[in-house]
């Protein structure tokens, strides 16, 4: 019988055998989904994209002959059909994978190391939510900046560490490794403010997302560990699969990472940073809700707005998903909306620079003890 025309049609390109079986039991759990054809590598892939148009596709990235990086850079090009990559969990999987976002593709998820294993529920409810929200976004016409053209200020080793003037605390979800990518690329390296970061990404990807943005722009990015000092110009990336709050000790502020429950459904979750900031900084730290499916960080935005600390969401035009901002919108716990091309010059006048600032003494060279 042939599918009903509103539902999504979906073409799975992977080259193992057991996951073109796989995948499309897991789609076609939402009655939604139609999984029109799959292909075991990029070369059959193209043909059946011409031949059967496809409303999204499901992309393995390591394939024989032609590989997923060749075939996105052929469906950008020639088709833009949006893509949800199924990456591979390990480390150069993870790598390959920030590259196929920053050539277009839509979202990724990560390839389950085992198939048989109960999380498979888990990862098929993902995996159908961001085909949906792929198909409904015009992403495509929506490209953000690139982050390659930023003229960096100064270099990173021009400037010592120092105790930050404010925390910036940043929720970020889908559409992120790029607008963040873009956005901390406009930053000065002397920026006074540290910057916490939660991006929803699963454990294995985000110590290679930090060390691309540390690469990418003029700050301090590292992921974050238990113990590390919030320092002007410091970006911490919060590791996969954790929580990260923050907690004033005598030798500095520090972020705190653990394994408690999920919140919101995510662990991370922007709405556990955002409700650890908020009492302990208040009116000397922003919230910033950035591109995003869903509604986690919208009430630690109103918690944090209530402390007296600036409250940020990103535009809907800027935005390749606009559910987080949105939310907190809505809601009213945004004191202002802006665009990604003006968030930087935002934070900078909020914030400042160390050139701006009165000097002060860096944090002694102690070690931090155990938390």
């Amino acid at each position: 019988m042939t599918p009903p025309k509103q539902m999504i049609r979906v073409l799975v390109v992977d080259d193992s055998a057991l996951m073109r079986k796989l995948i499309p039991q897991l789609l076609e759990r939402d009655n939604s989904i139609h999984v029109i054809g799959t292909a075991m590598d990029g070369a059959f892939a193209i043909k059946k994209i011409e031949e059967l148009k496809p409303d999204a596709i499901t992309l393995d990235l390591e394939m024989p002959r032609m590989d997923g990086i060749e075939t996105l850079r052929h469906i950008m090009r020639e088709h833009q059909v949006p893509v949800v990559v199924v990456s591979a969990h390990t480390r150069e999987g993870a790598a390959t994978t920030f590259k196929a976002l920053h050539m277009g593709a839509f979202d990724f998820v990560a390839k389950p190391e085992n198939v048989l294993a109960e999380g498979m529920s888990e990862i098929a409810t993902e995996l159908i939510i961001k085909i949906k929200a792929a198909v409904n976004s015009p992403f495509l016409r929506r490209a953000v900046p690139s982050a390659g053209k930023v003229s960096y200020p100064k270099p990173k080793a021009a400037y010592v560490a120092g105790p930050a003037s404010k925390v910036v605390a940043i929720g970020i979800s889908t559409g992120g490794p790029n607008s963040l990518e873009y956005m901390l690329g406009q930053l000065p390296a002397d920026f006074a403010a540290a910057i916490l970061v939660v991006q929803h990404m699963p454990a294995g990807f985000t110590e290679t997302f930090a060390r691309r943005l540390n690469e990418s722009c003029p700050l301090d990015v590292k992921q974050a560990q238990s113990g590390d000092l919030l320092s002007a110009g410091r970006v911490l990336i919060c590791a996969g699969d954790r929580h990260m709050r923050v907690r004033r000790m005598p030798l500095g502020d520090v972020v705190v990472l653990s394994d408690d429950v999920k919140v919101n459904g995510h662990r991370p979750s922007v709405d556990v940073l955002f409700r650890s900031v908020a009492p302990e900084f208040g009116a000397d730290a922003v919230g910033l809700l950035m591109t995003g499916m869903g509604e986690d960080g919208a009430e630690g935005l109103g918690v944090m707005k209530a402390a007296g600390a600036l409250t940020i969401a990103q535009d809907e035009a800027s935005s390749i998903v606009f559910g987080m901002p949105r939310a907190a919108i809505e809601r009213g716990y945004a004191n202002r909306i802006v665009s990604l091309e003006s968030l930087a010059s935002t934070l900078i006048v909020h914030c400042g620079s160390l050139r701006s600032l009165p000097i002060k003494e860096p944090y002694p060279v102690r070690p931090v003890g155990r938390l």
